[in-house]
């Protein structure tokens, strides 16, 4: 049953301490997760998380954007916010899936990409962009789960899929609804009103043909809950793998391309 927070609400549920990140989300869904590290061109990137699982005693690779817990966590992870390197390890350890015919299982929790100089002296752009051109031709099942935040390309970059689903107070967006407003009206403080204008809920996705499918949380959000969350979770996957596994590569090419053909079209009367 969805709930009727607003965008606003949602936004101060995703962002609440306690609620639970991939390293909660990644040792409970997945079975003998060994993680792999690097993108053998810079170094290893500490906000997005990569390797290989089992699931369902299946071997899958998961990839995921890392929020941190705590401070510390934070700190480390970059508070979730990618380097280029880090979205050139997503697209190594998803090329490796490709070539054993492992499903990729991308968990995304990000207000965006780093937009430091340093990211973008080692192309940044350049990084993303490739991940967007490369995920659209992979050659194995791509699933994306949005947990929290999936801001802007950052986000993107780990959600040209198959199959797109979102936590129940998940947001996903072009931009944050503070960078929204800081561009739109020249106001951060006006994020809440953004978020509102933006439509980018769990069920206004789903309108518009961006998001499949919709996990439930708990009352109050994900972090009430934990188990519960991840059993549903669990659930989704156990159904969509098998699913999508079993079509045909040209086929699910097909329909990859033409999922995203069909965002953003609009007619005039």
């Amino acid at each position: 049953m969805m709930n009727d927070l607003t965008a606003t609400e949602r936004l101060a549920v995703i962002r609440m301490k306690g609620r639970p990140t991939v390293r909660d989300y990644i040792p409970a869904l997945f079975g003998n997760f060994l993680e792999l590290h690097g993108d053998r061109h810079y170094g290893d990137d500490a906000a997005i998380i990569g390797g290989v699982g089992t699931f369902g005693g299946k071997p899958v690779t998961i990839i995921a954007q890392v929020k941190g817990r705590n401070l510390e966590e934070n700190k480390r992870s970059n508070f979730s916010m990618p380097h280029p390197e880090g979205y050139r390890k997503a697209l190594r350890l998803a090329k490796q899936a490709e070539k054993f015919h492992r499903p990729v299982i991308c968990l995304v929790d990000t207000p965006g990409a780093f937009c430091g100089i340093e990211a973008e002296k080692r192309g940044q752009g350049e990084a993303i962009a490739r991940n967007l051109m490369e995920f659209m031709t992979l050659k194995t099942p791509v699933i994306s789960i949005v947990l929290g935040e999936g801001g802007s390309g950052g986000a993107l970059a780990l959600a040209v899929c198959d199959e797109l689903a979102m936590l129940e107070n998940a947001l996903y967006s072009v931009i944050s609804p503070r960078g929204f407003a800081s561009i739109l009206w020249k106001d951060a403080s006006r994020e809440s009103e953004a978020a509102e204008l933006m439509k980018i809920t769990a069920e206004d996705l789903v309108k518009f043909g961006v998001c499949e499918h919709i996990i439930d949380e708990p009352d109050g959000g994900a972090h009430n809950d934990p188990a519960l969350t991840i059993q549903n979770i669990s659930d989704y996957l156990a159904d969509a793998i098998p699913r999508l596994s079993a079509v045909d590569t040209d086929k699910l090419l097909e329909r990859r391309y033409e999922k995203f053909r069909k965002i953003g079209v609009f007619a005039e009367s």
